[in-house]
């Protein structure tokens, strides 16, 4: 029996072949490419050092003042950056984006050209680049006779060679439309201290919309109904939860998964149509009674203090749409049901589907509209 069992093993077995996954169409690749490159149209110039502080001198390169809060390079960061501009060691490019007046916005390089700016730049370009005192070098490790000195301190030949030293620059031209530009700030946003996706839209979509976000967010009765971490204080998202209310009050049956797709084109609308008086004060009722029925703000049980963003997106859109229909909110017992059994699974877990966003605001919305 085992010799039987040997001599079948030695017969060989017919191949297996598992059906290879389908190959894209080319044609249909291709179609999308060509579709995708059309929006995004780039120009590239060389441009020295004092044309550039030139540029922010007279206000033509723009420093959006989400990146002007960011963490700024340690004094090493600084001087290794001048020190390899004066060996011509060549640094990465800046990326602008151009705006409709003509004028760049800077996208990717903040470190960069504010640093080049502090060293040789005029204390017009300093300031509006909110940056102080001139930059001292130091801690140089090649030019290490220069440490100690500022740009001024240099001889006039050093100093003119330092000033038509080239950088590359990028430009993303104004026909590329505002989506593809938060898209351009997102893939090179990777320096030390990462912009959030709130911050690039500030960058972006600037304006009285984004004046208003920012304004609604220091309110009073909102930040003792938002509870945040110390960390997201400062890094915009108060404002992005402010433009959640708002994007998810009056489009969320239009949500559709991507959550920063649906607030980019949330934002690019509202920047151009928005009736800002009603919205304010729907906003203000709505955040007053939240904060008269849930003094602890919106935490899901005794003892917690952050606030969920998915339980807020129900709370707070569930309570400014039963404003609209009744005028008021019941705040009987919302303490106990936002806990519940029903609104958490509706709040954890996989929940950016198109199901569970409208059922946890329609859920809090018939809570608050019970008599």
């Amino acid at each position: 029996m085992a010799l039987a069992l040997e001599r079948t093993a030695d017969i060989p077995q017919p191949r297996v072949v598992k059906p290879a996954h389908a190959l894209p169409n080319a044609a249909a690749v291709m179609e999308q490419l060509d579709q995708q490159r059309r929006r995004v149209d780039f120009d590239t110039y060389d441009i020295t050092v004092q044309q550039l502080i030139a540029m922010v001198d007279s206000g033509h390169i723009d420093v959006a003042p989400a990146y002007q809060r960011q963490f700024r390079w340690e004094q090493k960061q600084r001087a290794q950056l001048i020190e390899s501009v004066f060996l011509g060691i060549p640094v990465p490019s800046l990326f602008m984006a151009t705006n409709r007046d003509g004028t760049w916005e800077l996208v990717d390089g903040v470190q960069r050209l504010s640093t080049l700016v502090q060293f040789a730049g005029t204390p017009e370009s300093r300031r509006r680049l909110e940056l102080t005192d001139p930059l001292i070098l130091s801690e140089l490790t090649k030019l290490t006779e220069m440490n100690g000195s500022s740009f001024a301190q240099l001889p006039a030949s050093l100093r003119l060679q330092f000033s038509l030293r080239p950088v590359k620059v990028i430009t993303l031209s104004d026909k590329s439309d505002l989506v593809v530009r938060f898209d351009l700030f997102e893939r090179l946003n990777t320096g030390g201290v990462a912009l959030s996706n709130q911050e690039i839209r500030a960058c972006i979509f600037r304006g009285a919309f984004n004046d208003f976000l920012e304004r609604l967010a220091q309110s009073s009765d909102f930040q003792k109904v938002v509870r945040l971490p110390k960390s997201q204080i400062l890094d915009g998202t108060r404002e992005e939860c402010v433009l959640r209310f708002f994007a998810f009050l009056h489009k969320y049956k239009a949500f559709d998964h991507s959550v920063v797709e649906f607030l980019n084109n949330y934002m690019r609308e509202a920047s151009s149509i928005f009736d800002f008086e009603e919205n304010e004060q729907l906003f203000e009722h709505t955040f007053a009674n939240l904060a008269r029925v849930l003094p602890r703000g919106i935490v899901r049980s005794e003892g917690r203090s952050i606030t969920p963003i998915n339980l807020y997106e129900g709370v707070a859109v569930g309570a400014a749409l039963a404003m609209k229909k009744a005028q008021r909110i019941n705040g009987k017992g919302v303490a106990r049901w936002i806990s519940s059994a029903e609104l958490k699974t509706l709040t954890t877990g996989a929940t950016n589907s198109k199901k569970t966003v409208a059922g946890r605001i329609e859920y809090c919305r018939d809570r608050f509209l019970e008599k």
